[in-house]
């Protein structure tokens, strides 16, 4: 079977669509360790798969990634509280911009070259909550890396 043509990972058995689908259910339990790191799972899967990417092209997901590597989770809590406060109803003034430096470096998406993907952080398709938070940090890391090489 042919690897996945965004991340690189092997489709065998599930998809990357399957397994990001099974990691949501997951992150929605609002369970730890998942749920807690919902937001980071999901910016490491989208910079993965580009073809995903929202209409900001990637810079909150940019944004939360650094976030959470410079900060840890306390760090994403901040970025992600001032992105709703930007898009309350409630605020006259035009959203402000993330607070971080949001810009994905100049480089087209890195096409594979990833050396955690969603399968690793599957470990056998159910995302097991023994040392999870670590398999999603590397995830994050390999993430930022690629796209900071433009591998």
């Amino acid at each position: 079977m042919e690897p996945c043509a965004e991340c690189g990972a092997p489709m065998n058995p599930r998809s990357c669509d399957e397994l990001f689908h099974a990691l949501l259910a997951l992150d929605h339990s609002r369970q730890a360790p998942w749920g807690p790191l919902h937001g980071v799972s999901v910016a490491c899967f989208l910079l993965q798969h580009p073809s995903r990417l929202p209409s900001d092209d990637g810079a909150m997901a940019w944004a939360l990634l650094r976030a959470y590597l410079d900060g840890g989770l306390d760090e994403v809590d901040q970025l992600v509280g001032q992105a709703r406060r930007g898009n309350s109803h409630r605020v006259q003034s035009p959203p402000s911009r993330v607070a971080r430096d949001a810009a994905l470096p100049h480089r087209s998406a890195p096409r594979s070259g990833y050396s955690v993907t969603i399968e690793d952080v599957a470990v056998d398709g159910t995302f097991p909550a023994a040392e999870f938070t670590e398999r999603v940090e590397a995830w994050a890391t390999a993430t930022v890396d690629a796209w900071s090489r433009g591998t």
